[in-house]
C-alpha cells in the first residue's frame, strides 16, 4: 500500500475541528464522545485531546503525539482512544485519518443480531464496501485497538458494538464521508426492518458491487 500525501499541521487542526464540529451538528456524537486523529510528517500524530467537547474545541487545542502515543506538544492529553487511533493507522499504512463517532442508530443496530446489514443497499457497497461490526471491546482500552485487528485492514468503515464507527481515509473529508454512510445506511435499514423484512439483492449482484467497490479503492493505492 502507497502511503498517502500528509497535509500541513496547520491545515489538518482546522479540518479536524471543522469536521468534528459537524459530527456533533449531524448527532454523530455527544459532548466530550468520539475523536479524530492525522498523520504528520516525521512519524508525528495529530489527535483530539480526551475531555473536551467536540463541538466547541479550538484548533491550538489538539496534540501532537508520537508513534507510540507519547506526547510531544500540546497543553491537553491525547485522547483516552489512543490506542485505537495507533492500532487502526498501524494497520492501515495507505490512510492518514482516523475518525470515531457515537452514530446512534449504528449503535442501536450493533445491540441487534436479527438484522441484515449486507446484501440490502447497492449504494452501500459501491460506497464502503460490506460492512462489519467489530465485537465488543471495552472502550478507552488497548483491547479495543486489538479488536481491529482482522477487520480495519478490509473494511474503510466499521462499527464497533455498543460503541460507535470508526473509519479510516486519506483526508479528514473522506473519513467523515464515511462516518455519515454507515449511519444512513443504518437509518434506512432501521425503517425498513421496523416495517418488514428487506428483500436481498441476489447475491451474484451485491458480489459484484463489493468487487467494483474494492477495484475502485485498489486502483487509488
Amino acid at each position: 500500500m502507497r502511503p498517502p500525501a500528509l497535509k500541513d499541521e496547520d491545515t489538518l487542526r482546522v479540518e479536524i475541528v471543522q469536521f468534528c464540529r459537524l459530527l456533533h451538528q449531524r448527532d454523530f456524537l455527544a459532548a466530550n464522545d468520539g475523536n479524530v486523529s492525522a498523520r504528520l510528517s516525521g512519524g508525528r500524530i495529530l489527535i483530539t485531546p480526551t475531555g473536551r467537547h467536540k463541538g466547541l474545541i479550538e484548533p491550538d487545542e489538539l496534540v501532537v503525539v508520537d508513534e507510540s502515543g507519547k506526547p510531544i506538544s500540546g497543553q491537553g492529553r491525547p485522547s483516552g482512544e489512543i490506542a485505537m487511533h495507533l492500532a487502526a493507522l498501524r494497520m492501515r499504512p495507505d490512510c492518514s485519518v482516523v475518525m470515531h463517532a457515537h452514530p446512534p442508530t449504528c449503535i442501536a443496530l450493533s445491540l441487534l443480531r436479527h438484522i441484515r446489514l449486507n446484501g440490502v443497499l447497492p449504494r452501500v457497497a459501491l460506497s464502503i464496501g460490506e460492512l462489519a461490526v467489530v465485537p465488543y471491546a471495552r472502550p478507552v482500552t488497548e483491547e479495543l485497538g486489538d479488536a481491529l485487528a482482522g477487520y480495519i485492514e478490509r473494511h474503510d468503515g466499521l462499527i464497533l458494538e455498543r460503541h460507535g464507527t470508526v473509519t479510516v481515509g486519506t483526508s479528514v473529508e473522506e473519513a467523515y464521508a464515511r462516518t455519515e454512510r454507515l449511519e444512513h445506511a443504518a437509518k434506512v435499514l432501521w425503517m425498513a426492518y421496523a416495517v418488514g423484512r428487506p428483500v436481498p439483492l441476489p447475491d451474484s449482484e451485491w458480489r459484484a458491487l463489493v468487487r467494483i467497490y474494492e477495484q475502485s479503492r485498489d486502483s487509488t493505492d
